[in-house]
């Protein structure tokens, strides 16, 4: 994986990290109209956006680790935690963006 890409990866995924927090920031405001309903439209849409930005994050981000660790563990079979751990760190993001669903 050369500089590029990596600098690539790591714009995206915080481009993405900020948008999912602003997609959490949506799901957690209340809206009530003026005879006291509560428009839950917003809460869904937050939600949803939050969680489908955070699994195209995880997605672009994996595929990059993903390569780097199969070239990786192909030169140096030793490796195979470190390629691990590094393939399994994006899923987190994803978890993070599924936290409005349960809120």
């Amino acid at each position: 994986m050369n500089k590029n890409t990596l600098k690539t990866s790591l714009r995206m995924m915080i481009v993405l990290g900020a948008l999912v927090l602003i997609a959490q920031g949506v799901s957690a405001e209340a809206n009530v109209d003026a005879d006291g309903v509560y428009d839950d439209w917003g809460k869904y849409m937050g939600a949803g956006i939050a969680l489908g930005l955070a699994a195209v994050g995880a997605g672009i981000s994996q595929a990059a680790i993903g390569s780097a660790a199969v070239g990786m563990i192909a030169e140096d079979g030793s490796k195979f935690g470190p390629a691990l751990i590094f393939t399994a760190l994006p899923e987190s993001i994803v978890i993070l963006g599924a936290l409005p669903l349960f809120l």
